[in-house]
């Protein structure tokens, strides 16, 4: 718990010497842009090395080196085409059955497409970089190695969603979900925050979300359609988290409490409709992300693993608190709201820490490849 403390404090300490808005000049690197550099690679090689030397840390490492197998062995896996492939490689490349490495390429790939999501979407990238280490997004990468990758395609892919790029939306989502099928939920659900909505189409969604309550069976057919593995098995379950139902509903208060402040104020350059067209529409992107995902939490509980499609929501909250902040034109109110974030971040760190040697998490205790060994596999024992 201390190494990932320790971690936590210095990236989120670098990053602070971090501008991802800095002033330019033709043919020159400024010093700004020169301490960016080195602060981020820096920040990188830290949490880079932190996961690939890692062993048997996360829910389902065991369960990921016994899938690598048995794609080594041509058996069947219910892992995607991807990430097949990436394991066929390095284990050809390699000669033997390197795990560590195919770990090691997923922490490279889906830690670069995070910071690099944060720094071209946030206002604030310490503030947003803060966030994601606090919420757990990072640590959360050590289990589910596939989702996480899936996960930091869709923050990256926002951008195209904002710019109306919708052919570089839709090819990166396919390409991600090679490794993860899940992604191709942000689809539709990216191309829904992103409609203008009026108040008459929200009461329809409204109305359309009380069917969630009466036909949870055919939806569970449908679930099982589409994921035939999941028949039978504990992930038709269901579930839900009281946790980000509360997280939720408190971004869009927040959000709500912004644009009400700022009207009365009468501030017309904050004030999201007040705001460029593309501002406008971040604000409302975001905020029906967050309340698509208070939908999902509060209606779709009797659905399969409904988390993991709310996260594809809710990982836009470490890109829209800090815009949200910005957006305060009160300076004392802007501390004096940073400050609650910044506390509620840091309880939410220190209960996903306590629970991080519980089942299902896993975390802990950290184990590397330098002093343990990994522990036999299924295959190994038969």
């Amino acid at each position: 718990m201390i190494l990932y403390i320790t971690v936590a404090a210095v990236t989120v300490l670098l990053a602070g010497f971090v501008n991802n808005h800095p002033a330019t000049q033709p043919y020159n690197v400024t010093r700004q842009q020169m301490c960016n550099r080195v602060c981020l690679t820096a920040i990188f090689i830290i949490l880079f090395a932190l996961s690939a030397a890692r062993v048997n840390v996360g829910n389902d490492y065991a369960k990921y080196v016994e899938f690598m197998h048995l794609v080594n062995c041509d058996s069947y896996v219910p892992t995607e085409i991807g990430f097949n492939l990436v394991v066929k490689i390095i284990y050809g490349l390699s000669g033997f059955e390197n795990f560590l490495l195919v770990f090691a390429f997923y922490a490279f790939v889906t830690v670069f497409l995070f910071l690099l999501a944060m720094y071209e979407g946030s206002d604030d990238f310490p503030f947003t970089f803060f966030l994601f280490m606090a919420l757990g997004y990072y640590f959360q990468t050590f289990s589910t190695v596939r989702y996480y990758l899936a996960l930091a395609i869709a923050l990256y892919a926002m951008k195209f969603v904002l710019r109306r790029q919708w052919g570089r939306f839709i090819v990166l989502v396919l390409l991600g979900s090679t490794f993860h099928k899940s992604l191709l939920v942000v689809i539709p659900l990216y191309i829904l925050a992103s409609l203008p909505w009026k108040k008459w189409q929200l009461a329809l969604a409204a109305l359309f979300c009380t069917t969630f309550l009466f036909l949870q069976d055919f939806y569970l057919k449908v679930v099982v359609f589409l994921y035939p593995t999941y028949e039978d098995t504990e992930y038709l379950e269901g579930g839900t988290s009281y946790i980000n139902i509360l997280r939720c509903a408190a971004v869009l208060a927040f959000a709500g409490i912004v644009m009400l402040v700022n009207k009365k104020q009468g501030d017309t350059e904050n004030v999201v409709e007040g705001d460029s067209d593309f501002q406008s529409r971040r604000f409302w992107f975001y905020f029906y992300l967050n309340l698509g995902a208070l939908v999902l939490y509060v209606f779709c509980s009797f659905l399969p693993i409904i988390s993991r499609i709310g996260y594809y929501l809710t990982v836009s909250q470490i890109l829209f608190l800090p815009m949200l902040l910005g957006q305060i034109a009160d300076r004392r109110w802007r501390k004096v709201f940073r400050l609650g974030v910044i506390l509620a971040a840091v309880l939410y760190f220190a209960m996903y820490l306590s629970k991080a040697s519980n089942d299902g998490v896993l975390i802990l205790p950290y184990k590397s490849f330098f002093f343990h060994d990994m522990v036999n596999i299924l295959s190994d024992m038969n």
